[in-house]
């Protein structure tokens, strides 16, 4: 596992290369059929002839430039290889009813104020923000860089786990409400273009609980996982990459599962539990 080199001509934002937008729609990895990444290959690239019909649709996503993202206290570290695990958290916020970009903007504002000023970290802890509005989000700074180059930004967002998992938030609080609509199609999108970019089972798509000892991502929202990895498995196979539809995680990859507390009291916003360990470098000195 090494560390990627800092690429100084990014800006703080990593938006010179990660910006997702309709342009970056023909812009997908090459996957190989059986789940084996085709090592940097990006479709249009020079020398590179990999179908397309091998690779999952990347979903608008966002960059930090455009929700107006802080600058970092220090860039992210990007390790050269994929993440072992996709996790879905809450961000036990209130189920907002404003379905707007400029509430989702504001949203991954908030989360960012709160990760830095409040938790003294280096910057916003998830690689990725989607609103109950249905907006994709860049999260932690050269996390879109680092999905695009089969990398991993590593974030702060579940303790112990930050360098083999990469992070969703989805907005809102659901112990017992369902995500809505919008959110949920945009979950689903997201997680088949990040198993798809990085050659992960759907079986890799876990609950923040599967590995540290909270509520999150909601015991709704944990309950529909088995579905989620169903219509991301459905969307793979139609892909062609049937085997990242059916492969289960080997034993020695599984999550822990501790147990989940049994206080179901409104958490504090923001606050979806373990996030950074003792091992973790996310923490700056205020």
């Amino acid at each position: 596992m090494t560390e990627v080199p800092m690429d100084h001509s990014l800006t703080p934002q990593g938006d010179a290369a990660g910006t997702a937008g309709p342009a970056d729609l023909s812009r997908r990895r090459a996957v190989l059929l059986g789940g084996a990444i085709a090592a940097g290959a990006v479709l249009g690239a020079a020398g590179l002839g990999v179908s397309p019909a091998f690779a999952a649709e990347k979903p608008y996503v966002y960059s930090r430039a455009s929700w107006n993202a802080r600058k970092p206290v220090l860039y992210a570290k990007v390790l050269d290889r994929a993440p072992t695990y996709v996790i879905v958290h809450h961000t036990a916020t209130p189920n907002s009813t404003d379905y707007s970009r400029e509430h989702a903007f504001a949203l991954s504002r908030s989360i960012q104020n709160h990760h830095m000023d409040n938790n003294g970290w280096d910057d916003i802890g998830q690689q990725l923000t989607i609103s109950r509005g249905g907006y994709i989000m860049e999260g932690r700074n050269r996390s879109l860089v680092a999905i695009r180059d089969g990398n991993h930004a590593v974030g702060a967002h579940v303790e112990s786990y930050n360098d083999v998992a990469i992070g969703i938030e989805n907005e809102g609080t659901y112990i017992s409400a369902s995500p809505t609509g919008a959110l949920w199609e945009s979950l689903v999108a997201t997680c088949a273009w990040l198993c798809s970019a990085y050659g992960r089972p759907v079986s890799a798509i876990r609950g923040h609980r599967d590995f540290n000892a909270t509520v999150c991502p909601g015991d709704r929202l944990y309950s529909m996982l088995p579905r989620l990895r169903e219509e991301v498995g459905a969307r793979l196979a139609a892909a062609g990459l049937q085997t990242l539809s059916t492969e289960e995680l080997p034993a020695r990859q599984r999550p822990p599962f501790p147990e989940v507390p049994t206080s179901r009291a409104t958490p504090e916003p923001f606050d979806h539990g373990p996030a950074v360990g003792a091992g973790d470098s996310n923490r700056h000195e205020r």
